[in-house]
């Protein structure tokens, strides 16, 4: 009984019970044919949402009015430039990477040097950055769709120990941000500036730095999840980041993470990333068009927001 009620209190645990319930009504539906096909689709595509909701998620930890609406626009322009270096050539998928890596902290400053130097609100000064970034990538893109290396595409595509890599890739950088959060004084002061900025800044917390630092790692995250994403499908196209936009915030604040700043939760973007696979394939298991199904899966990322952000504002 005192571990229910230590579960109930765990704020991720809501986010994994709305996966479970979805994933088995899935199940219900098909008559329990195709469970460990489904299990094994959740965990990679639900990998994509968990790398830019971790990303997304250290943002929101700084407070209200913190959100990068760039997360679509950097994914497409890394996988772009990544995949436009790599040529399809053989042995250049770190090559690929590292060139992902400098386009998400290439845009990380620009982001921040609009909001620091200008004094725009973030989601202005981010907003305005990605239309940036996706004329970058539609320039560099020429209609081309180049194809990943083979080894790569098969990393992206293969699994190890029977797990998709891709969400082990994603469950490493997880187990990464936790430990600096959990662990490490960067991790403090940045929980410390989203529960209250004036007096973090008054206890000796580098405010600036903290938030420069967080707003390079939503677009490297970002960055590194669209080079995976476009080894994952055959290559960079230039609406693959779209749907990322709003899922990335939606899988912050149903995962648990506090929209009012100060806390964060990994588990839960892990929980949130897979119920929103899993809605979709269940709207797809009722047999709906690609029109209805993405209004009702609007409809229903923002229900879920809406009545997640009134209970904590509530509390």
């Amino acid at each position: 009984m005192v571990m229910l009620k230590t579960l109930a209190g765990r704020p991720w645990i809501w986010s994994w019970l709305a996966a479970a319930a979805a994933f088995a009504l899935i199940i219900a539906l098909t008559q329990g044919r195709g469970a460990g096909e489904l299990a094994y689709a959740a965990l990679s595509f639900g990998a994509f949402a968990a790398i830019v909701g971790l990303g997304q998620m250290l943002v929101i930890t700084l407070g209200p009015g913190n959100v990068d609406l760039s997360i679509p626009a950097v994914m497409t322009l890394a996988g772009t430039l990544s995949l436009k270096a790599m040529g399809s050539d053989p042995g250049t998928a770190a090559l690929g990477l590292l060139i992902a890596i400098g386009v998400g902290l290439g845009a990380g400053m620009a982001n921040f040097a609009l909001i620091y130097l200008l004094r725009l609100p973030p989601i202005i000064a981010t907003l305005a950055a990605s239309l940036i970034y996706q004329s970058l990538a539609i320039w560099s893109n020429r209609g081309l769709r180049i194809k990943p290396p083979a080894g790569l595409a098969d990393f992206a595509t293969g699994r190890t120990f029977g797990l998709p890599n891709v969400a082990l890739v994603a469950l490493v950088l997880s187990i990464a941000v936790w430990v600096v959060l959990e662990r490490t004084v960067f991790g403090r002061w940045l929980l410390a500036s989203g529960q209250n900025l004036r007096a973090a800044r008054l206890a000796g917390v580098p405010v600036e730095m903290v938030r420069a630092t967080t707003y390079l790692s939503v677009t490297v995250f970002a960055a590194v999840a669209g080079y995976f994403l476009a080894s994952f499908s055959g290559g960079a196209a230039l609406n693959m980041g779209q749907e990322y936009l709003l899922t990335s915030i939606a899988v912050v604040v149903i995962g648990g993470t506090s929209i009012a700043g100060g806390f964060s939760n990994v588990p839960g973007v892990w929980g949130a990333s897979l119920f929103m696979f899993l809605v979709v394939s269940m709207l797809n298991s009722y047999g709906f068009g690609a029109g209805v199904r993405m209004v009702l899966t609007g409809l229903i990322i923002i229900g879920i927001v809406i009545a997640a952000s009134t209970r904590r504002l509530r509390a």
